[in-house]
C-alpha cells in the first residue's frame, strides 16, 4: 500500500481536477491527483483508431470561452478554424432534403417567425438569468417545474418551431428529451453561453479546435504534476478526519489531505463511500442529477466528397437517427472526417441494434444528407460514453423537473475539507472544456482562501 500525504487530494484527473491541481501547486501547496483510469483527460480524449486520430470527447472552443483560450496559450497550444464553407443540409420530417446558406433553416416564414420569437424570449431569459445563481430568477420555480418541451408548446402553437428550438437544447446539448428537463435548466444552459442565440449559431458554438486534440490540455498539466498524478487507482472511501482533514483510500494508495477536491462528475460520486456518510441534502441532490446520452459518430473517407459538391457537411435532420453532421477534419489531413450525433431516445432505438446493423442504419442516415458516398468510410467508429466505467453518460450531468432550483444553491458548498468541482457545476462554461478550467481555477482560490484564514471546514447546514 501506497500511503502519500498532501495539502490537497484531488479525485479525478479531467480538466477540472488537473486545473485545480496546477492551480494550488503553483501556489505552493502539495497535491496528490488519483484517477481511476489509466488515462488523464476525463470527458475530453484523443485517440488514433484504425490509423485515424479522432477526437472522442469534448473538442470545441467558442469564442466566448476565454479560460479555455488562455490556459491554452499558457500550455502552448494552438487552435484552427472547424471547415464550414460552402452549403448546409437541412431535412424536413416528411424526407424533403434543402441545401442553404446562412444559420436559418430553410422553413416556411411562418415557423420562422415563430422560431425568431421563441428565441427572443429565451435570450431575455437568459439576459434576466445569472448563470452562477439561476434559481435566483424571479420565475425560477415556474420555469424549473415545467418540462422544455411542455414550456415552448405553452409559448407557441407552431410545432415545428417548437421542435426546432427544442432540438438545439435537448439532442444538441443537454442530451435528453425535452420531456426530461426544466425550462429554467434550458434557461441555465443559454445564460452559460452568453445567449441562446449562441446556441443556435453552430458557427460561434463550434467556433475551433486544438491541434493535436483537446486532451492534450490534461496532458500537459499531467506533465507539471508529475508523480502527484497516479493513475488506475479509483477511489473507493473518502474519510472525513476529526481533525478536519480528509483521507483518500483507493485501489493500491492511500492519501491523507487536508482538503480533498471531487473533481468528478455528480452521478460518480456515489462510486465512493464517505466516512461519515453526506449530508441527507447532498444524498437527495445528487440523485437529482444525471448525465444524458449520446453516440458521437466518426466516419473517416478518403477525401473530404462533399466539399468537392458544395457543401459545408453541417446538416441538420430533426427528424431521424442521425440529427446533426459536420465537418471534423484533422489540422492539415487530407482525408475528410465527419461526425456525427445520435441523441437521447434516438441512440437508444440504435443500440438496440447489433453493431452491424447500427453501423449501416447511422451511414445511411447520413447518406441521406450528404449522399451515398457517406455510406463507405475507410474508419468508422462510435463514442459510446454512457458505457465508460468512469464516465457512464454525455455530455453532462443536468438535473431532472424541480431540481435546479430545489438544490442549486447548494451544489458547491462543501462538506467538511471536501469540495465538488466540475463542469456540470459551473456557470458559465457550464458543460463545456471551459467551464471545467472554471471551475478547477475557482476551486483551487476557495481552498487558497481558506487556508489564509486557517479552516477549510464550511459545513452544509443540513442533516
Amino acid at each position: 500500500m501506497n500511503m502519500l500525504e498532501s495539502d490537497v487530494v484531488v479525485i479525478g484527473a479531467g480538466t477540472t481536477g488537473l486545473t485545480a491541481a496546477w492551480e494550488l501547486t503553483k501556489a505552493g501547496l502539495s497535491v496528490t491527483v488519483l484517477e481511476a483510469r489509466d488515462r488523464v483527460g476525463g470527458r475530453t480524449w484523443t485517440d488514433r483508431i484504425d490509423g485515424a486520430m479522432l477526437e472522442i470527447g469534448g473538442q470545441w472552443v467558442s469564442p466566448d470561452q476565454t479560460a479555455l483560450k488562455d490556459l491554452l496559450s499558457e500550455l502552448g497550444l494552438e487552435m484552427f478554424d472547424r471547415y464550414r464553407a460552402g452549403d448546409s443540409v437541412y431535412m424536413d420530417p416528411d424526407g424533403t432534403r434543402t441545401q442553404y446558406a446562412g444559420s436559418l433553416f430553410p422553413v416556411p416564414e411562418a415557423t420562422q417567425q415563430e422560431m425568431d420569437r421563441l428565441i427572443a424570449v429565451l435570450d431575455q431569459l437568459a439576459a434576466e438569468t445569472d448563470p452562477a445563481a439561476p434559481w435566483a430568477h424571479p420565475r425560477a420555480r415556474e420555469l424549473d417545474t415545467v418540462s422544455l418541451q411542455h414550456w415552448l408548446r405553452s409559448e407557441s402553437a407552431d410545432e415545428a418551431a417548437c421542435h426546432n428550438i427544442g432540438l438545439f437544447l435537448a439532442g444538441g446539448m443537454l442530451t435528453k428529451p425535452a420531456h426530461a428537463f426544466s425550462a429554467l435548466q434550458a434557461v441555465l444552459m443559454a445564460a452559460s453561453a452568453g445567449s441562446f442565440t449562441n446556441l443556435v449559431d453552430e458557427d460561434f458554438l463550434l467556433d475551433k479546435r486544438v491541434i493535436g486534440g483537446m486532451q492534450q490540455v490534461s496532458e500537459r498539466l499531467a506533465q507539471k504534476l508529475g508523480s502527484g498524478v497516479v493513475l488506475g487507482t479509483p477511489v473507493r472511501t473518502l474519510r472525513r478526519n476529526d481533525d478536519g482533514g480528509v483521507t483518500a483510500l483507493a485501489d493500491g494508495t492511500t492519501v491523507t489531505a487536508r482538503f480533498a477536491i471531487m473533481a468528478v462528475p455528480p452521478n460518480l460520486y456515489s462510486r465512493v463511500s464517505f466516512e461519515p456518510p453526506l449530508p441527507r441534502l447532498q444524498h437527495q441532490m445528487h440523485q437529482h442529477q444525471s448525465l444524458g446520452l449520446v453516440i458521437k459518430v466518426h466516419a473517416v473517407y478518403e477525401t473530404p466528397f462533399w466539399r468537392e459538391a458544395g457543401l459545408s457537411g453541417t446538416c441538420f435532420n430533426p427528424s431521424d437517427a442521425v440529427q446533426e453532421i459536420y465537418d471534423n477534419t484533422n489540422h492539415e489531413d487530407p482525408r475528410g472526417t465527419l461526425v456525427a450525433f445520435v441523441p437521447d431516445e434516438k441512440a437508444d432505438a440504435m443500440f438496440r441494434l447489433n453493431a452491424a446493423d447500427r453501423r449501416q442504419a447511422i451511414l445511411e442516415s447520413m447518406a441521406a444528407c450528404l449522399g451515398p458516398k457517406a455510406l463507405e468510410p475507410v474508419v468508422y467508429y462510435e463514442s459510446d460514453w454512457g458505457s465508460e466505467e468512469w464516465t457512464r453518460g454525455a455530455y453532462a450531468a443536468s438535473y431532472d423537473l424541480g431540481g435546479l432550483h430545489r438544490y442549486g444553491a447548494d451544489q458547491l458548498t462543501p462538506v467538511g475539507s471536501i469540495y465538488w468541482a466540475s463542469s456540470d457545476l459551473a456557470a458559465e462554461g457550464y458543460q463545456h472544456v471551459d467551464g471545467a478550467v472554471r471551475m478547477g481555477r475557482d476551486t483551487a482560490a476557495r481552498i487558497l482562501a481558506a487556508t489564509l484564514v486557517g479552516t477549510g471546514r464550511q459545513e452544509l447546514n443540513h442533516v
